[in-house]
Parts: C-alpha cells; sequence; structure tokens
C-alpha cells in the first residue's frame, strides 16, 4: 500500500469463537479509485467491510484515514469519516415509504414546528433515484417493492449521503442487466468526482468491467492486490480457490447429450391475473429445466404459485399423470413430492437462528418424530449426512447458520429440500450472492441430482449460467411465455432478444 491510500487498514486481525476471520491483514483505497475486494464465501470480506464501517471492531491493527489514526466504533461514526455501506442484506424498514428510508435520520425538517418536510425529502429522493435512472415512487412502501428495486433503493440511500467512501457489497445481486448498467454508470461518475468505491462480487466479469484495482482474499489472510489490468480472469480464480475449477460456463448439458425420462410435472393454464397468463409447460425426470427472463418477468410467483405459496385464478397441476388440486399451502407440495430453494435464502429458506441439524431436518420431522418425540440420534444422522454430501462448512452439525458464510447458507437451503427425497426441485436463483468456487459445485450437485432422475426448474438471472446448465429453456416476458428451446438450439442474444 502506498501513502495516495485515503482508507488504509493494516495488520487487521479479527476473531471469533472457533474461528479466525482475519488475519494481519492490510487493505487501502486510493482516493477516486474503484477497488474490488474478492474471495470465496468465508475468505473474510464481509467481517473487513464491517470493520471499515464500524459494526465490527478490529482485535489488532490501525485504520489510518487521509494518514492519520482513526477507531472506528460504530456506523454513526463511519458514516461522519465519509464511509458509507451498501450490504448484500437489505437493511430497510419494510412498513415506511423509500423516501423516508433513504433519509432516515438525515430528514428535512421545517425549522419552525420542526416537522419533516415531506414535500422537500420526496423531492431530494426523486433527485437520487433519477441518477439511477430508477422508477421508483418516493411514497410507495418498500414492502411492496421486488428484491431488485429494494436493491436500488439501497444504493440510492448510499449516494444520498454523498460520502467520499461507498463499499458495495454484490450491489448488482438481484439487478437486470439494463439496472446494472445504469449502477456502473453512476459508479463511474462517483470516480470523475474524486470519490472512492470498495465493489465486492462474485461475479468477476463485473470486476475487469468496472474495477481499477483488485485484492484477493483466502482463508482471512492477504493473497495480492494488484491493477486489474496486470491480471486475468484463471489468475484471480486460482488465488481464490487455491485450485483449478472448470470453466465457469461451459455448454454441457444439452438435451441431445443425455436421455430424461418420464414426464413427472405437467403445468396446464396456470393464470394468476397481472401476474402470469396461461402459462403450460412440462418437466422430465432426470432434466434441468431453465426458466429464464427479467427481473419480474413472473418467474418468481409461477414458481410459488406451483409451490403452494401464493393463489391461483385458473389451472391445473399434473404430477406423474395425477392431476392434483391447486396446492393451498407448501405442505401439500413437500407431500407431493416437490421441494423449492427460494431466491432470497435468509428471508424465506432459512432460520438463521437455529444451527444446521435444525434447519436441515425442520422440512423433514414428521418423518423423525415418534409419538410427537423428535428422535434426536436419527435426525443428527440425516444432518450429519448432507453436511458431507454438499461438503458444508463448518462440518458441525450444531453451528449456528447465522454466522456461515452465503455459500455455505444456500448448501444448507438446498440440503433443507434434499432431506425430504424429492423427485422435483425448484430452484430460485440457486447460485446468487456465491463465490464461484461455491457456485462450481452447485452446479456438479444439480448435474448429479439429473443424473440420479429428479427434475430440477432452474430460475436465474444470468443469461450464461441458463446456457451452462439447462437441457431445455423457457423465456418468460410480463408473465407470458414467450419462447421455448432445446439447450443447442438458441444463443444468449435470442434469449435476451425476447426477455427485453
Amino acid at each position: 500500500m502506498n501513502s495516495e491510500a485515503i482508507f488504509l487498514m493494516k495488520d487487521i486481525s479479527k476473531s471469533f469463537p472457533g474461528v479466525q476471520a482475519l488475519d494481519k491483514v492490510t487493505f487501502g483505497v486510493n482516493q477516486g479509485e474503484i477497488h474490488a475486494l474478492v474471495g470465496e464465501n468465508g475468505a473474510g470480506k464481509s467481517t473487513l467491510i464491517k470493520i471499515l464501517s464500524g459494526v465490527y471492531h478490529q482485535d489488532s491493527g490501525q485504520i489510518l484515514y487521509k494518514g492519520e489514526e482513526v477507531s472506528i466504533k460504530n456506523p454513526n461514526q463511519a458514516k461522519e469519516l465519509g464511509i458509507s455501506t451498501i450490504y448484500q442484506e437489505f437493511n430497510l424498514c419494510p412498513n415506511l415509504n423509500v423516501a423516508d428510508n433513504i433519509f432516515l435520520g438525515n430528514e428535512f425538517r421545517k425549522t419552525f414546528f420542526n416537522y419533516i418536510d415531506e414535500n422537500r425529502l420526496n423531492r431530494e429522493c426523486k433527485k437520487y433515484l433519477d441518477l439511477l435512472e430508477a422508477d421508483i415512487s418516493p411514497v410507495i412502501l418498500v414492502s411492496s417493492l421486488s428484491i431488485a428495486q429494494q436493491q436500488m433503493v439501497e444504493i440510492t440511500k448510499a449516494l444520498s449521503h454523498e460520502s467520499e467512501l461507498i463499499i458495495m457489497d454484490e450491489p448488482t445481486a438481484s439487478l437486470t442487466l439494463l439496472e446494472k448498467d445504469k449502477l456502473f454508470e453512476t459508479i463511474r461518475k462517483l470516480k470523475e468526482q474524486e470519490r472512492s468505491v470498495i465493489y465486492i462480487s462474485h461475479r468477476l466479469e463485473e470486476v475487469f468491467e468496472i474495477a481499477d484495482k483488485v485484492t484477493v482474499l483466502k482463508d482471512g489472510k492477504l493473497v495480492e492486490t494488484k491493477p486489474l489490468r496486470d491480471l486475468s480472469y484463471i489468475d484471480i480464480v486460482r488465488m481464490m480457490v487455491g485450485r483449478e475449477i472448470e470453466n465457469k460456463y461451459t455448454r454441457t448439458a444439452t438435451r441431445t447429450s443425455k436421455k430424461v425420462g418420464k414426464i413427472l410435472l405437467e403445468i396446464k393454464f396456470f393464470t394468476k391475473k397481472g401476474v402470469f397468463e396461461n402459462i403450460n409447460f412440462s418437466l422430465h425426470a432426470g432434466e434441468i429445466l431453465g426458466f429464464s427472463g427479467l427481473v419480474g418477468a413472473g418467474r418468481t410467483d409461477l414458481m410459488r404459485a406451483i409451490f403452494g405459496l401464493e393463489t391461483i385464478d385458473e389451472g391445473k397441476i399434473i404430477i406423474n399423470g395425477k392431476e392434483l388440486k391447486q396446492f393451498k399451502f407448501p405442505k401439500e407440495a413437500i407431500k407431493a413430492g416437490i421441494g423449492m430453494t427460494s431466491e432470497d435464502r435468509k428471508r424465506d429458506s432459512l432460520f438463521l437462528n437455529f444451527n444446521i441439524r435444525e434447519n436441515v431436518t425442520i422440512s423433514y420431522l414428521d418423518h423423525l418424530s415418534k409419538y410427537s418425540c423428535i428422535m434426536g440420534g436419527i435426525e443428527k444422522d440425516v444432518a450429519v449426512k448432507f453436511i458431507k454430501q454438499l461438503d458444508i462448512k463448518p462440518q458441525n452439525s450444531e453451528a449456528q447458520t447465522l454466522t456461515m458464510s452465503g455459500g455455505n447458507q444456500q448448501k444448507v437451503a438446498i440440503a433443507k429440500w434434499l432431506a425430504t427425497l424429492p423427485e422435483i426441485l425448484i430452484m430460485d436463483e440457486p447460485t446468487r450472492g456465491i463465490d464461484v468456487g461455491a457456485k462450481s459445485e452447485i452446479y456438479k450437485l444439480m448435474r448429479l441430482l439429473a443424473k440420479q432422475g429428479k427434475g430440477i426448474i432452474f430460475i436465474s438471472s444470468e443469461i450464461p449460467e441458463i446456457l451452462t446448465l439447462s437441457d431445455r429453456i423457457i423465456v418468460m416476458n410480463k408473465g407470458k411465455i414467450v419462447g421455448e428451446f432445446m439447450n443447442e438450439e438458441v444463443t444468449e442474444e435470442k434469449i435476451m432478444e425476447l426477455a427485453v
């Protein structure tokens, strides 16, 4: 690191019970620099930025701001120093509107009665939303926004602080390609204004598109800090994972290269007014069926309706040739042999205050109980089986899920459904917010499950990922199916053309 660093963290160490999260890491950001911070899940990235943003305090080491040592004891002090953070997990109040969220704690007030100046609040909010070209009303409740729109609100909130340093943790995880491009335009404007950005992403193609410099962490230690121009994609992957992994996007899954079995699932005329309309498709045993489309195309709503989480106005569901009534509750879908991993694992898939064992077995407790008592030994055996099968870390079944990395939390979410022995597995954005190593492991797992005869419905906003894994691809746009292709029949350009 050099003396130009506006913020410099020197020899930072931090440990938690049983885990050395950071071990003498030195990391600095220069003025007007876009600095990427990368590493596998559990490498220490989140701990490092939480220390810089005042959420944690380091066990040892120094933080220098413009050459002077500072102690950042809480997020308010970080904000006073000019640091704003956009976390991967949203920090919004769902019962407040967009403007109230963006200026929470920094409201504009009318001086005489000290009332909040709602008109000015909305005007200023609109100004920052317009920077991102985000078509979101300042007065709409956050609870009514999609995941992608909530992400845009989080980004807008950070921009409103006019900070010298903005930390962005997986800011594009829920964004469409168009929204991502708008965000990158904004980041480049920040750079022109001599503001600095720490950019954390598992999407290395984005790192090469936007960053000036990259720092790689592994197992809580600094591996390397270098200008992007001196590194290749493969160089960074090798530093991150310490091993060779398969090409991230290799088109290996095509119908012509494998046999598929009987029809497991048929969806006929599924309609929910204003959300999706007249949806018809089938799923075969041993098949990975990809659903592509922009955020808001209706893919997630459709899958939630199939799984019994949302009602429909019309439609039939047929499993193994038998027509069933629409499921009113997920329990009915589970009984019929369907599992579903949600796009938001922390909100919908996991109980973060439970341990791994409790999360893995929670959907299977009917089979692990006798006389209304859970058979603890058998429950632990089931959990340990899937911990080993999916290589979940830590290997301790009693470890709390809250303390785990995103990739390992995602494996727990998948293990929970595998424990129910489903014939059909719906996977909604299963690689969102996880690193290249964990993605590779989930790809292998999906292929293995298909090889075992399970039918997999796979939603992804990354078109190359859809092409990598899917035997057959369905494209949705505004609640309708606008295209269906065998893998070898379609290109990335064709999918995008239909999706927009």
